[in-house]
């Protein structure tokens, strides 16, 4: 069952880096220090989008990779959208270390 417009926005606000696009998506751009350092990045997004079996659209722009997550099945922004948004940041977070 997707959120309601007012819970994706408490979501988004323990969210760091997630905005909301055009109702209907979140998404968060990633910058790096290098092109390898992006692609080993979404090397760990794919991974995490594997084990939820829920996978973001991905764009790479050179040093900025930015993740887009929807549940289209459930018509929006649910649970495992958030959950995984999660996970990426932390994976950002220990890239970042």
């Amino acid at each position: 069952m997707p959120f309601t417009p007012q819970e994706v926005e408490a979501h988004l606000e323990k969210l760091d880096g997630w905005e909301l696009e055009e109702g209907r998506w979140i998404f968060r751009k990633y910058t790096f220090t290098n092109f390898m350092k992006g692609i080993a990045f979404v090397d760990e997004v794919a991974a995490i989008s594997e084990a939820f079996n829920h996978h973001p659209f991905i764009t790479i722009d050179y040093k900025t990779v930015t993740l887009r997550l929807t549940s289209w099945e459930d018509g929006g922004i649910t649970a495992v959208d958030i959950k995984e948004a999660q996970q990426y940041n932390e994976a950002f977070e220990k890239m970042r270390s």
